[in-house]
């Protein structure tokens, strides 16, 4: 499910971080596409997709398997048998709890790749004389400058958007299903439903934290060149210097990009589990 998520989204994800962390480079998706291809041709889009891959398989993965164990304490806090099928909200409640564990192995990931898609412009704006563009050599500069905690740079900012965003992303999920579902059982839905209800639960959790991304986005890119305020001296930079509507940059390329990432992501989870459920069952 990860890697489908990586494969569907990773363009329109480079541009997302790039006009989120350099707004005023760009005049929209448009012309962030056509200056990325000028720059360094289609490989460009694909900049950070190895870590991007490691980060999205190890999230996902971490995900999907707590979202399992947090369905229990749910279950357990409401006081229901374990069989017991939880309500949308209850599922929504869960994935929220799920994503705190999530977003532990995700943030060092995520630096790497933002900092791997933004490297051209930090070049460009002056803030750093050369970078060079290998996970490596990113990895290597985190480690010598600020040790393996830097990793976790953004890591509040990452768990502000990943906790209540994930609340939106599995209520959004479980109630398109239920939509789709009309009565029947939710396992019996074809690609389809599943596609599109995996695109809606994405939008849902972008539109309700995009802000806090963008934040995240310039404090784990920026702090390339030196110390990097926190999430709120970041916030209050942004909006006082820029305009609230700089915390909006790159929305429609994320809009795209999430529904599509997250249709792939959700319809390989659902089969690929499906299919194991299938071998399990036979031994």
């Amino acid at each position: 499910g990860g890697t489908a998520c990586v494969l569907a989204g990773q363009p329109l994800d480079t541009v997302k971080v790039k006009m989120q962390t350099f707004p005023a480079m760009y005049k929209g998706i448009v012309d962030c596409s056509v200056k990325i291809y000028k720059q360094v041709g289609f490989r460009g889009f694909y900049k950070g997709t190895t870590p991007a891959l490691v980060a999205s398989i190890a999230e996902n993965s971490v995900l999907f398997m707590c979202y399992g164990f947090c369905q229990q304490l749910v279950r357990k806090i409401v006081g229901v048998d374990r069989k017991t099928r939880l309500s949308d909200l209850q599922n929504a409640a869960a994935g929220s709890f799920a994503s705190g564990f999530a977003a532990l192995v995700l943030c060092p990931t995520e630096l790497v790749k933002c900092r791997l898609q933004a490297m051209h412009e930090m070049q460009l704006s002056g803030k750093i004389v050369q970078g060079q563009n290998t996970v490596w050599s990113v990895v290597r500069a985190v480690i010598q400058r600020d040790g393996p905690l830097g990793f976790y740079r953004g890591l509040p900012s990452t768990l502000l958007r990943e906790v209540p965003g994930y609340f939106f992303f599995f209520g959004g999920y479980e109630l398109s299903r239920t939509f789709f579902a009309a009565g029947r059982p939710k396992e019996e839905l074809g690609p389809i439903p599943l596609l599109l209800s995996g695109g809606f639960g994405g939008s849902c959790l972008w539109i309700a934290v995009y802000p806090v991304d963008c934040v995240k986005s310039r404090i784990q890119v920026l702090s390339m060149a030196g110390k990097q305020t926190g999430f709120m001296g970041t916030f209050a930079t942004i909006v006082k210097t820029e305009g609230v509507l700089a915390l909006y940059s790159g929305l429609k390329p994320t809009m795209i990009r999430a529904f599509l990432a997250n249709a792939a992501l959700f319809l390989a989870y659902e089969y690929s589990r499906k299919l194991m459920m299938q071998q399990v069952d036979i031994s």
